[in-house]
């Protein structure tokens, strides 16, 4: 089915000062499908801007559809662009923008929904903008696809709103995760200019404009002093180095951009930007990110793998322990599924103080302004400890969460198996263990399904889902919906030692204590790791995580696979509370050595991944790696820049793209 094309609909307003046009952003589906900047809807766009400019009009207000304003750009004509049809693109969009900020009367910009990208642009581009006080999702996202917002975005903010607020919102923000602004944060920085009701918004909006147009209010100056801008964006450079570590180009342009802002005309500015993307979209990064995009925004959404079958409702939810994990597996299946939860564990206060936490982040989101206290009271009314696994008779899924052994585990679900329903999942959130010897001896081991959810459980969207060969189709597609309905992103993968993203991740470990223990630095490994964009150095993710609980991780591999994974004295020391490094050998290496060996153990595992069967191709492994690992979007998670940069081919002795099945 084809994606729905977006136009630009005129309709007259009549006021008290005249007639007003009412222009709407649409693309004729609904909010789950957001209106996007293509070709076909730059020529609507021209076709009313004809229309404003030659026709009597007092003012215009600019809308989106339902719930969404514009999520700017349509990513799916970018793959293979060169580098005129990027420029062209470009300075299509300036030359329209500019022509709607031209017009000879006042423009107000309803942001009533979503507004990404060039969905901004254009509303910076109007005089005046309100937006609705639901609006959560404001950004420019470019910066984090390896581009640079290309239709005015890097000329407007900081006219707007000064150099700081402009790396903030441009820089910044997409380089943490893709971080958005709410309506009330885009007030505070200056972007939008009223927060209104979402009610009444439209219509207040319409309001608001005839005000000004009665106040006199002609076009609005671009102001903000800029004398401050080159020293701005030398410190953001400095902070941009210890984030990207020069691996992407994209944020170092963008601060270049909001820089020339200060001294530049705004059309200068504008050719500048045509220059930036003519560089970028064509290039490695630009082409790895829209693959990426591709992989994370539509791939996974489709449930690759996943049987045709009716899932069967989960209305209320058990979860076996009542650790960190099992708390934030609580709470997260309360807020999003908003059915009972009860937990149990052998330690009753630990039971307690769950239950504790669980009601103290029901609090905080209300603090927040993220539920209200009636909902979270409702919410918080549903989950209960309890004593015994009597309590998950009623069940209709128990996920266990417990100690990561596997005998502990099959006593978990033998136990279980003795009280549940035959039609309860049971579910385990192992992170390496076999969910295949988990369900031996069970008398349903049909029902029995892996959901590894990555920690922490509310930031990072992976869930691998994973399939024993025992597992049924229903349960299967229960699991799914369960992961959609979490509102996480699913991947399924086959049950194998660790999955994918911990066993990537694992080897990468092996690689860098295996140079450690040669002679290197923690600091030369972290440094060959950072080359690849990663948001957080190897070392650091190791101490997140637990010395204990890699090691378990590598113990499990290393059963698996030996020659691939043996065991490391340093982390075994590391393990058991000692931080000395054990010296193996003394074959110290360079940091780009170190790089290239460490490219080269990817390539390596993931054709083992690909080989076995653990996923059905490298899309999968690189859907795993972003929402998992927080691999970045410029390099299209891990397989795309292997077989950008010919690592898979010398390695594999082909793209690892044409692996699978």
């Amino acid at each position: 089915m084809a994606d729905p094309v977006t136009a630009f609909y005129v309709q007259p307003v009549d006021t008290r000062v005249g007639r007003i046009a009412l222009v709407t952003i649409d693309n004729g589906a609904d909010w789950r499908k957001p209106s996007t900047f293509g070709r076909h809807a730059l020529e609507s766009l021209e076709r009313v801007l004809v229309r404003l400019e030659g026709e009597d009009w007092s003012g215009v207000v600019l809308t989106g559809k339902p719930l969404v304003f514009a999520a700017g750009a349509d990513i799916t004509e970018f793959p293979g662009i060169t580098p005129e049809l990027a420029r062209l693109g470009s300075r299509a969009g300036h030359d329209l923008f500019a022509r709607l900020r031209a017009l000879p009367y006042r423009t107000l910009a309803a942001v009533n929904g979503a507004a990404l990208g060039g969905g901004l642009e254009i509303a910076l581009h109007c005089d005046e903008r309100t937006v609705a006080s639901s609006v959560r999702h404001l950004a420019f996202p470019e910066v984090f696809l390896g581009l640079i917002p290309g239709w005015g975005g890097t000329q407007l903010v900081p006219r707007i709103v000064g150099a700081e607020a402009a790396v903030r919102v441009i820089v910044e923000n997409p380089l943490r995760q893709n971080r958005m602004l709410t309506a009330p944060q885009a007030l505070e920085l200056g972007l939008v200019d009223h927060v209104l009701d979402p009610v009444e918004f439209l219509d207040e909006s319409i309001g608001l404009l005839v005000r000004r147009i009665e106040e006199g209010a002609g076009k609005r100056e671009l102001d903000a002093d800029l004398s401050d801008a080159a020293e701005v964006c030398a410190r953001a450079r400095a902070r941009v180095d210890d984030q990207v570590h020069g691996a992407a180009p994209a944020p170092y342009r963008a601060l270049a951009l909001i820089e020339g802002a200060a001294t530049w005309t705004i059309d200068e500015g504008y050719r500048a930007e045509e220059d930036a993307l003519a560089d970028l979209l064509p290039g490695p990064e630009g082409q790895a990110s829209v693959y990426a995009f591709d992989v994370v925004e539509r791939r996974t959404k489709r449930g690759v793998g996943v049987p045709d079958v009716d899932p069967r409702r989960v209305s209320r939810v058990g979860i076996v322990g009542a650790g960190l994990m099992a708390t934030q597996l609580a709470t997260l299946f309360l807020r999003r599924l908003e059915v009972p939860v009860v937990l149990t564990d052998v330690d009753a206060e630990r039971v307690a103080s769950a239950i504790t936490e669980i009601q103290g982040e029901l609090e905080g989101l209300v603090a927040r302004g993220r539920l209200t206290e009636g909902k979270a009271r409702f919410l918080g009314s549903l989950v209960e400890g309890a004593a015994d696994t009597a309590a998950y008779a009623a069940c209709d899924l128990v996920l266990e969460a417990v100690f990561e052994e596997m005998a502990v585990k099959k006593e978990v679900f033998g136990a279980l198996e003795d009280v549940v329903r035959p039609e309860c999942l049971l579910a385990t959130n192992t992170s390496s263990l076999s969910v295949t010897e988990m369900g031996v001896g069970l008398d349903h081991p049909e029902r029995v399904v892996g959901l590894h959810f990555f920690n922490p459980v509310a930031i990072l969207p992976l869930v691998e889902v994973v399939r024993t060969p025992a597992t049924d189709d229903v349960t299967l597609a229960t699991a799914w919906d369960v992961v959609r309905r979490l509102r996480k992103r699913g991947v399924l993968v086959a049950d194998a030692p660790a999955f994918v993203v911990n066993r990537l991740l694992t080897r990468q470990s092996a690689v860098l204590f295996a140079a450690v223990e040669n002679g290197n630095t923690f600091d030369e490994t972290d440094e060959a790791a950072l080359r690849l964009g990663l948001p957080m150095a190897p070392s650091a993710l190791l101490a997140m995580v637990g010395p204990k609980v890699a090691n378990h991780v590598r113990h499990t591999l290393h059963a698996a696979y030996p020659d691939r994974f043996p065991l490391s004295p340093t982390l075994e020391n590391f393990a058991a509370g000692e931080m000395d490094v054990v010296h193996t050998g003394d074959e110290r290496r360079t940091v780009d050595e170190i790089h290239e060996q460490l490219l080269e153990a990817f390539a390596d595992e993931c054709r083992h991944l690909l080989d076995e069967g653990v996923v059905g191709s490298a899309a999968e492994i690189d859907a795993c790696m972003i929402l998992g690992a927080g691999f970045p979007f410029f390099r299209g998670g891990i397989t795309k820049h292997l077989d950008q940069t010919g690592v898979s081919q010398r390695v594999v002795g082909r793209p690892l793209a044409d692996l699978g099945r």
